[in-house]
């Protein structure tokens, strides 16, 4: 079930929404969580029923492994619960990889039927092992099976994150006093709307000149430069406003029950650096990352080229999470080249005397202008389904096949034209020419100037995560240019008319159209 779908706008989330009025007003706060973990678990089932006894079988032999972690502490039982877990995902997820993989090596015919992705197995199978590995050490404790069934399977976050951290969500449920709060409501509608804005309207728009450049790519076709660079720009703000869009729903839904989800996703492309673009996207994977891979293997602590090593593993891991596929491995080896050169750069200024931190405006702009570029370059791994569609997609960015703009185009730009065609511009009629230039670049140019330069949606709400993070350093300017009216959400008759309407219209597209999966659902 899609955030996006009429049965889940319609009949799923105002029957849960009564539900839990009712079940909070007659019965208390644990009846509230029990009605929540039931409902949530049938929002899985929706999709598969079957898979629902999966969900339940990892929900209980983690909670039953976290016991016996936490009575009798010792490595081989934790090892044998992340053994366990890795071993399901590693089924549904790899085993199709793998048996392909040795058939490419070895020329063998080993053949195995399709194995169906259980959604969301990779998000709820790493908060398991986060919270038996904190167990092991001391950081956590079990608690009730309600609490911790809750959040392995709350709804919101269950299908593509945020990846939910114990300590986030377990104090929030032992609360005896949920409520709805009409502050909070507010708010969570209006996240709601702003997401939901992203992915049908941003991000489905983007999808109709990302895809057909891939698939050209994929069917042997060699894209031009405006045509590679168009498509490799649009799915760059495709996954973004898919990605934002489902974090925002996905915080704004559980606004609505008085639960505060972590901020997830901080305007990315405004990163600086390689570094500081994977402190703002998927924050909590990155979390994840550093605190139960990154710092396990040894993080910073055993000299230079061990910690580069562990950045190059870590983000190789972290590419494969992503995928079953040798294009994911080849983008994480790629992301962990980045950081191995960004620290690399910063361990060099630092020798120079220099602060790695400083940088004039000029210097921070150019930065940001070419981390941009560094991740559009990583996207096209992402995105295309074989090494050669990529490659053709890389020879088309860097002009090799040629540079061809539609024969109209010659005459509209008169004597600049002219000029670009002497510099070796084609101007002709292409049949199914996949960028036709204005309507594209004036789309990107918005979506862009948004992506870069707007205030993201919690900084514009000013809104908290559970242990109060969410706002960045971006806000103090976007207060320059924006008046306070609206960077700061009140809940009111203005705010709640317009996002109301937004909303009306958003359902009426919906009701008309087939809603697209977000993203990060195959991941």
């Amino acid at each position: 079930m899609l955030f996006h779908s009429p049965e889940f706008l319609l009949v799923f989330l105002p029957v849960t929404l009564a539900g839990t009025f009712v079940s909070g007003r007659l019965f208390g706060a644990r009846a509230v969580l029990a009605w929540l973990t039931w409902a949530s678990l049938a929002f899985y089932a929706w999709w598969k029923p079957p898979f629902l006894l999966l969900l339940l079988g990892s929900i209980g032999v983690n909670y039953v492994l976290g016991w016996w972690v936490f009575a009798r502490p010792n490595r081989w039982l934790l090892a044998f619960g992340i053994g366990a877990n890795l071993a399901v995902l590693g089924y549904f997820k790899y085993a199709g990889f793998l048996v392909d993989t040795v058939n490419g090596l070895t020329g063998s015919g080993w053949s195995m039927e399709r194995i169906f992705l259980p959604l969301g197995i990779s998000f709820f199978t790493f908060q398991q092992i986060a919270w038996l590995v904190d167990i092991h050490v001391g950081r956590a404790r079990p608690g009730p099976l309600l609490d911790y069934a809750l959040f392995v399977a709350f709804f919101p976050q269950l299908i593509a994150g945020p990846i939910v951290h114990h300590r986030e969500m377990m104090p929030q449920f032992a609360r005896r006093n949920l409520r709805f709060d009409p502050d909070d409501v507010a708010l969570g509608l209006g996240f709601f709307t702003i997401g939901l804005f992203k992915k049908v309207v941003v991000a489905d728009g983007m999808a109709g000149y990302a895809t057909p450049v891939f698939e050209a790519a994929l069917a042997g076709r060699d894209p031009s430069f405006f045509e590679a660079w168009g498509g490799a720009l649009a799915y760059s703000f495709q996954l973004y406003f898919d990605f934002s869009g489902y974090s925002d729903m996905a915080i704004g839904l559980a606004l609505l029950f008085g639960i505060r989800l972590p901020v997830n996703f901080a305007s990315p492309y405004k990163a600086v650096n390689i570094v500081d673009f994977w402190r703002r996207w998927h924050m909590t994977l990155s979390r994840f990352l550093r605190d139960y891979l990154y710092i396990p293997l040894g993080g910073s602590r055993h000299g230079g080229a061990r910690r580069y090593a562990n950045l190059l593993l870590t983000m190789l891991l972290g590419g494969l999470w992503h995928g079953a596929a040798w294009t994911f491995v080849a983008w994480g080896a790629l992301h962990g080249l980045y950081l191995v050169l960004a620290h690399g750069f910063r361990s060099l200024r630092r020798a120079f005397g220099q602060d790695p931190e400083h940088s004039t405006p000029l210097g921070r702009s150019l930065a940001r202008l070419c981390t941009f570029l560094a991740v559009v370059m990583g996207w096209v791994l992402f995105r295309a389904e074989s090494f050669d569609a990529a490659y053709r997609i890389y020879l088309g960015m860097a002009g090799w096949n040629g540079v061809v703009l539609p024969e109209g185009y010659r005459a509209l730009l008169g004597p600049l034209g002219d000029v670009l065609a002497g510099l070796g511009w084609t101007f002709a009629y292409v049949p199914g020419f996949l960028f036709d230039g204005w309507r594209e670049a004036m789309w990107l140019g918005a979506v862009g100037v948004i992506a870069f330069f707007a205030p993201n949606t919690q900084e514009w709400f000013g809104y908290l995560g559970p242990q109060g993070e969410g706002l960045s350093p971006a806000r103090p300017r976007a207060r320059e240019i924006l008046p306070d009216w609206i960077l700061s959400f009140r809940p009111g008759p203005l705010q709640g008319t317009l996002f109301g309407l937004v909303f009306g219209l958003l359902l009426l597209t919906l009701l008309a159209a087939t809603p697209r999966e977000f993203l990060y659902f195959q991941f």
